[in-house]
């Protein structure tokens, strides 16, 4: 169910907003981001921390209503509600559930941009990942056919925090396979997963790189840190 108007559970959050928005910040920040979003302006360790004191107060959200509160804050102009959305969902993934994985979609192809989906990715989708990894495969396989560059991101960069526990021949094969797009975002996110890969295994990056017709921005950036 989709919600215009905010529901009454996030209404103390968006009042803890509203007092300690700044419209200098807002628009610094609406500037940076491309005037992608409109911005409360509130500094990222400030609205985490009205986060953590509104969930204080009001409890995290049962896993039954986490959706319906998701897409309500995924509804609202103001991009500070996406954050503390998808950082609510973060905080209710010991209760995830399998069909939670829609809701992570959603969030990815809705107000889509490199700020949210670069959380979304290895943070709810890696984790879902982890738990469900039955799943993974299938759903690789229609991200990757989509057409949607945040749902090919978000399969190049789930892993990122796996180090040791990468599928690096997973990785290598969806590097690959995306090496020909010109989209300036598949072609970092290739870059960044390699990079972040390359701390744990730098000589098996490197390899792939020497022999993968990569992008000359894939390319620095994967072997940024190697020397």
């Amino acid at each position: 169910m989709m919600h215009n108007t905010l529901l009454p559970y996030l209404l103390p959050l968006k009042e803890a907003f509203l007092f300690h928005a700044d419209e200098d910040i807002a628009r610094a920040v609406a500037a940076y981001m491309k005037h992608q979003s409109v911005f409360f302006g509130i500094k990222a360790p400030v609205r985490r921390l009205l986060l953590k004191e509104f969930v204080a107060d009001h409890g995290l959200p049962d896993p039954v209503e986490l959706a319906e509160i998701v897409q309500s804050a995924w509804q609202q102009p103001e991009r500070e509600f996406q954050y503390a959305a998808m950082e609510l969902a973060f905080k209710c993934r010991k209760k995830s559930r399998p069909e939670i994985i829609k809701l992570f979609e959603f969030m990815i192809t809705h107000k889509s941009w490199w700020d949210t989906v670069d959380y979304i990715a290895p943070n709810l989708v890696g984790d879902w990942f982890r738990i469900f990894p039955d799943h993974r495969d299938r759903l690789i396989t229609n991200w990757m056919q989509s057409g949607n560059i945040w749902l090919q991101r978000s399969c190049l960069l789930f892993q990122l925090k796996y180090k040791n526990n990468t599928d690096r021949q997973l990785l290598f094969q969806l590097a690959g396979q995306l090496a020909v797009e010109k989209e300036f975002f598949i072609r970092k996110a290739i870059g960044w997963a390699l990079r972040e890969y390359a701390k744990t295994n730098p000589e098996q990056v490197r390899s792939f790189v020497a022999n993968t017709n990569l992008s000359g921005l894939s390319r620095r950036e994967a072997l940024k840190h190697i020397s």
